[in-house]
């Protein structure tokens, strides 16, 4: 798939690899400085994309916070903010969430044939909802992501997204956040779950950045030839 997005993946967890605790309550893994540079690599993105679970988990607004940078993108004749993609395999989403709710761009909904009717009434009225196939792949999303414009796309979460695009083989970067703490609960979920990546002991992903960000440590993997770092 060459003419595919660039994927960008970007995930903060613990030092034993969670990306939340057990509770209720979001748990903050990065820190202001980080959360600005993750801010500054949203900007430089077409699409944004995260799981249904975690739109119904942390809500997340997935905006372009900086004043400037939203302005720097305008410039440049682009939206303020990226397009808000997810992906459900179950249609259960809520239309007041504020992934729907907060900004005025695109937002896009991914979901299986299936579910593709109860998608639409769910939150039709708010966001383009897609019928992706069944099972809906990362090849068939990016694809369709490709046909819109979209030339970068960040996938920022929850783990099994990142776990079906590690996969499949179709990530091309990896920012890698390390909070200096455990979690210690094998209720909370992991980064990713078990399966067959495309990077072992065999075939070793290149690291193009490693760099201590106030009490966090941030790492930069390339996952194919077309991240030259």
């Amino acid at each position: 798939m060459t003419s595919r997005p660039y994927v960008l993946l970007s995930c903060a967890m613990s030092i034993d690899g969670y990306i939340d605790d057990a509770t209720a309550e979001r748990l903050l893994l990065s820190n202001d400085a980080d959360l600005d540079r993750i801010d500054a690599v949203r900007a430089g993105c077409d699409a944004i994309m995260v799981g249904a679970a975690t739109v119904r988990r942390d809500d997340p607004r997935l905006l372009v916070r900086s004043e400037r940078r939203r302005a720097e993108r305008v410039a440049r004749g682009l939206p303020p903010c990226p397009v808000k993609v997810t992906v459900t395999a179950s249609g259960d989403l809520d239309p007041a969430a504020r992934f729907f709710t907060m900004g005025d761009g695109a937002k896009l909904v991914y979901c299986p044939t299936g579910v593709a009717d109860k998608t639409r009434e769910q939150v039709g009225a708010v966001a383009t909802v897609v019928d992706a196939g069944d099972p809906v792949t990362p090849e068939a999303v990016l694809a369709d992501l490709a046909g819109r414009g979209v030339g970068r796309l960040m996938v920022e979460g929850g783990g099994s997204l990142h776990g079906q695009f590690l996969t499949a083989g179709v990530a091309d970067e990896l920012h890698l956040v390390v909070a200096p703490f455990f979690v210690g609960d094998r209720r909370a979920p992991r980064f990713v779950e078990d399966g067959r990546f495309p990077w072992h002991p065999g075939r070793r992903a290149r690291v193009v950045e490693a760099r201590q960000i106030g009490d966090v440590v941030l790492t930069r993997y390339a996952l194919s030839d077309r991240c030259d770092g």
